[in-house]
């Protein structure tokens, strides 16, 4: 009875490691063909401008553009963020955009997030524009040069 307990126990957590190796194995796979440290950066300098602008709505809507730019900055960069994540073939507009909507917050938004989201941005739709896609290697064998074989009969 007890045996049966602990193979029961045992393939539980067999299952659970297997289960856990195959998240990691999708997460290097989904952070390796797509720009995620970018992405990264983007969404915590767009959520460094948007939490200095948390306010009642009423407060945010009385204040007119100066209350919402914070809203709108951030977002945007938040946006621009998982766009480079979930579609990394438009990494470029991600990242231009991503530095466009930084470089606005310093104006619009609380000194683009007291600078530190503002330079997250930066640093994060940078990194994304300049992301490409790994290259494929040709291995050592096809760059090898051809081996030319002796002719029978020379020097013999």
């Amino acid at each position: 009875m007890t045996t049966g307990a602990r193979v029961g126990k045992a393939g539980w957590v067999g299952g659970v490691g297997r289960a856990i190796g195959a998240g990691r194995r999708w997460f290097a796979d989904f952070r390796r063909t797509r720009p995620f440290w970018g992405g990264l950066w983007m969404v915590l300098g767009g959520w460094a401008i948007m939490s200095l602008t948390f306010a009642p709505i009423a407060v945010v809507l009385g204040a007119g553009f100066g209350g919402i730019a914070g809203y709108l900055l951030g977002g945007g960069l938040v946006l621009f963020g998982l766009c480079a994540w979930f579609a990394p073939g438009a990494r470029h507009l991600a990242g231009v955009l991503g530095v466009l909507f930084a470089v606005a917050s310093l104006v619009g938004a609380n000194l683009g997030g007291f600078l530190v989201g503002m330079l997250l941005g930066i640093l994060g739709g940078s990194m994304t524009f300049g992301w490409g896609p790994k290259r494929v290697r040709e291995s050592e064998e096809d760059t090898a040069p051809d081996a030319v074989a002796p002719e029978a009969g020379v020097g013999a």
